[in-house]
């Protein structure tokens, strides 16, 4: 059952394939591939023997560099215990001696009598002794210890806490300008006797250029570099300099055997490094071969596959390429149907279907834009319908404030309140365009408030804050100055005291799963009169977010649900409100919309 389940779901995969990936995979699975897995298999045996041999060749040319590097070292050992068990030497360097002359006479008896040579038989090697004798004087195969003690190598022998030890050193001091900067010491401490009066120490200073030459001569086969870390010692690749400090080994990736190694307490690895091979000369050398074979076994199937492909797919491309365009309001016709096989007929029997549907995507297509005239004149007469109601509303309301103070103060002030009065007429009954830039709106906002603040007098004041970047977006006429007026109504107007009206608008970062996804403008009308309680407060929140035409028919707060509704039909319901008020303390209204580019729709202008 589980053979079958997958079986399924392989015929169903190769049924949504197209027919000139099929051909592909016939082709790479049938011909090409077998012919790289074949081609493949001949050389990795090839190279793998070829490999094989090469890797023993390396190890065999790593133990050759290990056994004559140890061989070099031990001589030198052997040397440095000679010198440790030489009782004669030990009582030269415990004497005291009278003065320097003396010193000097014991030096030439003591060369004369050991027949001592400084290199102890080893090529260009420099044997020093030192002890912290002062009578010695400093010269030959002695010296002070305290000419010593400060030097880099003398201190790291000192912490490595060992008797005997091997290490590489830069010489960095500038004196002797032209000595060997790069060099090879073997040290120990000479303690061998017991009761020893003085403390004493042994340098050989083996030939650094000396080793460098030999490691060459070897003339190995693969590249050499004897490191210490990441530090290279030795090498044959003919480029070290014994005046330079040592370099760092970066051909760590190329190389093919490492082998390990300790001598008295120096750990160094032998790193061999794999040839470079030339695959290029070998590709050129066996070129002719090789395009006869790609010839034979690649290039004529595919020429044969490229046939198969413009007589079957490029035809059923075409049938492919009219379906895509069933969304468009008239099916495309095949201009030319070639062939007489299953794809030709398929393409005759299509143009049929085509010419048929056409005719009747005409008739439905011409019902359809009727229906949609019929869509777009009912929006435009519900937005006269809007427009219609806010005109009286606010133009009762401003007669009325100028009625009031006429018949309280009868003063001469009435000119500066019909001038604030024709502001608002003038924004009131231009209906051409249902939008207003911020700044326009706010110019009646301020005219409606200082318009009231004739009528409340001392009662009534306010703030106008508007952020530049808001000053161009366009919004809903008459949308804040509603808001500001049932400020004024149901919250100054019922309050004995001073009270405040506030009007800021802004933009902000909308955040999205912790992104900033785009910007919002922000409208908020805060005044500190009367205040709501909660349920009231919750009963006109409630209006606000589900503002509809047919509310415009109940009684109470006609303008909110006017203005509340026109900012819902032009944001396409992307507007939101919040309320929040407190009996005796004040009310803020919040509303919050994208920013977004305007584009004009026919009958009104809309934010989208």
């Amino acid at each position: 059952m589980a053979k079958r389940t997958v079986k399924d779901k392989v015929y169903q995969y190769m049924n949504h394939m197209k027919l000139s990936k099929k051909l592909t995979l016939l082709y790479v699975f049938c011909v090409l591939l077998p012919l790289v897995v074949t081609d493949s298999i001949l050389l990795y045996i090839v190279l793998n023997n070829e490999d094989v041999k090469q890797q023993h060749a390396m190890e065999n040319e790593a133990r050759a560099i290990q056994y004559n590097l140890t061989n070099d070292i031990d001589y030198a050992a052997a040397v440095a215990k000679q010198i440790y068990m030489n009782e004669y030497i030990e009582k030269y360097l415990n004497h005291t001696y009278a003065d320097a002359l003396s010193y000097v006479v014991s030096y030439q008896e003591f060369v004369k009598t050991t027949l001592f040579k400084g290199g102890a038989g080893m090529d260009n090697t420099i044997i020093t002794m030192y002890a912290d004798n002062p009578t010695i004087v400093n010269g030959g195969e002695f010296s002070q210890l305290s000419a010593i003690t400060d030097t880099g190598w003398y201190r790291r022998f000192e912490a490595s806490g060992q008797d005997t030890m091997l290490t590489f050193y830069y010489d960095s001091d500038k004196l002797p300008a032209v000595g060997a900067k790069r060099k090879i010491l073997f040290l120990k401490k000479l303690d061998f006797f017991v009761g020893n009066r003085y403390e004493k120490f042994l340098k050989i200073e083996l030939d650094y250029s000396n080793m460098v030459r030999g490691l060459v001569k070897l003339g190995y086969e693969f590249p050499v570099y004897i490191c210490q870390g990441d530090t290279v010692l030795l090498s044959n690749d003919g480029h070290s300099s014994i005046n330079q400090q040592f370099e760092l080994f970066t051909l760590k990736h190329k190389t093919g055997v490492c082998k390990e190694m300790s001598l008295y307490g120096c750990d160094m690895q032998i790193y061999i490094l794999e040839p470079e091979t030339n695959v290029l000369k070998t590709i050129w050398e066996n070129l002719p071969l090789i395009v006869l074979l790609i010839l034979s076994n690649a290039i004529l199937p595919l020429l044969l596959m490229k046939v198969l492909n413009r007589s079957l797919t490029m035809r059923i491309e075409q049938l492919s390429q009219v379906f895509d365009k069933v969304e468009d309001e008239e099916l495309s016709l095949i201009d030319t149907v070639s062939g007489s096989d299953e794809i030709g007929r398929l393409m005759e029997n299509y143009n049929r279907m085509a010419e048929r549907t056409n005719e009747l995507i005409q008739t439905v297509y011409k019902d359809r834009i009727r229906e949609q005239e019929m869509d777009i004149a009912r929006q435009n007469a519900e937005l006269l319908a809007l427009h219609s109601q806010i005109n009286p509303h606010f133009l009762f309301n401003a007669l009325e404030s100028i009625r009031m103070h006429c018949i309280l103060r009868n003063e001469h002030e009435i000119a500066e309140m019909v001038e604030r009065l024709a502001i608002m007429e003038r924004q009131n009954v231009d209906w051409a365009t249902d939008t207003v830039e911020i700044r326009k709106e706010m110019e009646f906002v301020e005219a409606y408030l200082g318009l009231q603040k004739y009528r409340f007098g001392d009662r009534l004041s306010y703030e106008l804050e508007v952020e530049e970047s808001c000053a161009g977006i366009t919004i809903p006429k008459l949308t804040v100055v509603t808001f500001v007026e049932n400020a004024c109504i149901h919250g100054i107007e019922s309050k004995t005291t001073q009270g405040w009206i506030f009007v800021r608008i802004y933009k902000e970062k909308k955040v999205a799963g912790g992104k900033e996804a785009c910007e919002e403008l922000c409208i908020e009308v805060e005044d500190t009169g009367s205040g709501m309680e909660e349920e009231e407060q919750q009963r006109l929140l409630e209006t606000m977010q589900n503002a509809k035409i047919e509310r415009l028919r109940e009684k109470g707060r006609v303008g909110i649900v006017n203005a509340c509704l026109r900012l819902k039909m032009v944001t396409e319901n992307q507007v939101k409100f919040a309320l929040d008020s407190e009996k005796g303390i004040g009310t803020m209204v919040h509303i919050r919309m994208p920013v977004k580019k305007e584009i004009v729709l026919e009958g009104c202008d809309k934010i989208c």
